[in-house]
């Protein structure tokens, strides 16, 4: 078993909330790597960064991915920062899985992640702090992802549909 689909996208672009919703559509369980850590570690992912710094969270979040996408029969949604570990591109490259790259401006996401204080990255100046992740993490989403979906200007049960009806037409070319 591996997932049917992977949500890769940085903070804001609606990984979780679409992927939830994506789930719901294809009738599919649905996995978010975040929760994947906190239910390993019994911690949150606030605390691993504060306490453990990002080196270790990434480190333990390439390890829930890679077994996810061993074992998960669904949807998963990666933590925006996770394709930054060379292990975790090389897993879902090395995978069949169809990965979704969720994109949005800027300033849609500065919206959507509010003031941000459950973000350890962009607590301090979410907007700053996007722009620079968008500009580190661009190579990286686009080396692994099979479909890139623009979210600004569309709900998640819109987005979801989306990437429904283009995994559809992805099995039809099969």
């Amino acid at each position: 078993m591996t997932p049917r689909v992977v949500l890769i996208g940085l903070p804001g672009t609606g990984k979780t909330t679409t992927g939830r919703r994506l789930a719901k559509i294809l009738g599919l369980p649905f996995a978010d790597s975040d929760e994947l850590v906190e239910a390993a570690t019994g911690r949150t992912v606030a605390d691993i960064f504060a306490a453990d710094g990002e080196a270790a969270f990434r480190a333990t979040e390439s390890a829930a991915v890679v077994a996810a996408l061993a074992s998960h029969d669904g949807v998963l949604a990666l933590g925006g920062g996770a394709v930054s570990t060379p292990a975790t591109r090389a897993a879902l490259a090395d995978s069949t899985v169809p990965v979704a790259l969720l994109e949005a401006g800027v300033d849609t996401l500065t919206t959507r992640v509010g003031d941000a204080q459950s973000r350890p990255l962009l607590a301090e100046d979410p907007a700053r702090r996007l722009r620079e992740l968008a500009l580190e993490r661009a190579d990286a989403y686009r080396d692994v992802a099979t479909l890139v979906i623009d979210t600004d200007g569309r709900t998640p049960g819109q987005v979801a549909a989306v990437i429904a009806a283009r995994l559809h037409e992805r099995s039809l070319r099969r």
